[in-house]
């Protein structure tokens, strides 16, 4: 076993000893069933901002926009427009065939279970130690080129010149294979309170849950709009970091009682449109508290959890279509990208009405 003893208040060991979906498992066949019952109008809405939004790499530093690049067939020659007739002189075709290189929690993302863990002593032994979802460790399970416990050089990867990374437990290709379709529920906190920098606890959630008459089931997946997006698709690739951050409604990680809501609801993913899904930087901890996490909510819904979180998502037509017909469900399709060993993904993710 893994541990031996799991943190307060997490599920570590509910859905196995060797479980690496977490919350995700409570979308089983009778949800996706429930989604596809609130297809009715037929109209599906794309949730995805373009990926080369915000634009710059402002609003955090470590990732940057894509770049896209040709691939090239033999000496150098690039692989757009391409007469196929260079390789055989009788074809006419024309070709083109690229590659990007890719940040992959840029833009509209998910999270997966290996993207936060923390120091934790799972082993019983009174020494914390880095641990992930399930128990989950560092340097075993997710794995880079440094180590940080003795610090060792740093060794580029050839190739790219960065070092290298993946998650052999936990890594979003489980997401890929469950499909990540169901029932989406949303609630429209922007139309709620506003575009005004807003933290938002459990009062002000259910506050928002029962003006908009929004019922949230065990196994749905919770989208929250904000506007952030919005604001993000309005500054064309220029994001103003001061702007945004007082700008529209986040969860607040620090609130006990939002984070039991949580917990209790059973939902199966945790999504908003804006850039963390809760408040960064959080409001400060407790004075008692000697050590706590400064991602709260990451700590509670990935760490403790195993609850995926979206970043990022576009939820503007959809909460308009929504408001207007009277409803708040949908079926949601979102499955990330398929790629073993990676702690995130972009997503283009459907919702069908």
């Amino acid at each position: 076993m893994r541990w031996q003893q799991r943190p307060q208040g997490s599920n570590w060991g509910d859905f196995g000893p060797d479980d690496q979906l977490g919350r995700v498992n409570l979308i089983g066949t009778e949800q996706v069933v429930k989604g596809a019952r609130e297809i009715l109008a037929g109209m599906s809405f794309c949730l995805s901002l373009p990926l080369d939004y915000p634009g710059d790499n402002k609003l955090n530093p470590p990732r940057h926009a894509p770049v896209l690049r040709p691939n090239f067939y033999r000496e150098g020659e690039p692989f757009v427009n391409f007469p196929v007739a260079r390789m055989d002189p009788h074809a006419t075709d024309v070709v083109c065939d690229d590659q990007v290189v890719l940040s992959l929690q840029y833009s509209t993302q998910w999270d997966s279970l290996a993207h936060v863990g923390a120091l934790f002593d799972a082993d019983g032994d009174g020494l914390a130690e880095r641990v992930y979802y399930n128990g989950y460790r560092a340097n075993e399970h997710i794995v880079g080129s440094v180590t940080y416990d003795d610090a060792p050089p740093f060794k580029p990867h050839p190739c790219c010149g960065a070092g290298t990374s993946e998650a052999r437990a936990l890594g979003i290709e489980n997401l890929a294979v469950k499909g990540m379709q169901g029932r989406g529920v949303l609630v429209d906190l922007a139309h709620a309170y506003g575009f005004g920098a807003s933290d938002v606890g459990y009062d002000k959630l259910m506050h928002a849950l029962d003006a908009q008459r929004v019922q949230v089931e065990p196994g749905d997946m919770l989208l929250l709009r904000t506007g952030f997006a919005e604001v993000v698709l309005s500054m064309q690739r220029n994001p103003d970091p001061d702007r945004l951050h007082h700008s529209c409604c986040a969860l607040d990680g620090r609130d006990e009682r939002l984070l039991n809501w949580i917990s209790d609801s059973g939902i199966a993913a945790l999504i908003a449109d804006n850039n963390a899904v809760e408040r960064f930087p959080a409001r400060p901890a407790p004075q008692d508290e000697k050590q706590y996490p400064l991602l709260p909510l990451h700590h509670h819904c990935l760490f403790k959890l195993g609850l995926p979180l979206g970043e990022l998502w576009y939820l503007r037509e959809l909460a308009d279509w929504l408001r207007e017909n009277g409803r708040t469900r949908f079926m949601l399709t979102a499955p990330p990208l398929r790629l073993p060993g990676a702690m995130g993904s972009p997503v283009t993710p459907v919702a069908t009405v």
